[in-house]
């Protein structure tokens, strides 16, 4: 559950060619915290979900800046239309 979630935001964010290592500890905590049976434990599930919060504010900081949607992709879907007015 929680590994799929975050492998699924690490393929979005495009962070793991830069960072692999740092990924894949991300990816071993979800893991873990998938692991842990639900109501045992609180203070490990807490402590690792701290760590992989870390980790992931850390990736999200390495990720390269998204540039489908911006305003420069805007202005260009708009030229074609202008130019054959």
């Amino acid at each position: 559950m929680i590994a799929e979630e975050i492998r699924a935001e690490l393929d979005k964010l495009r962070v793991t060619s830069v960072s692999p290592g740092m990924a894949a500890v991300a990816v071993r905590l979800a893991e873990a915290l998938d692991e842990i049976p639900t109501g045992d434990a609180p203070t490990s599930q807490a402590m690792v979900a701290d760590k992989l919060a870390a980790i992931m504010t850390k990736l999200r900081g390495l990720a390269p800046p998204a540039t489908e949607g911006d305003i420069v992709d805007e202005l260009a879907s708009r030229r074609p239309g202008r130019q054959s007015a």
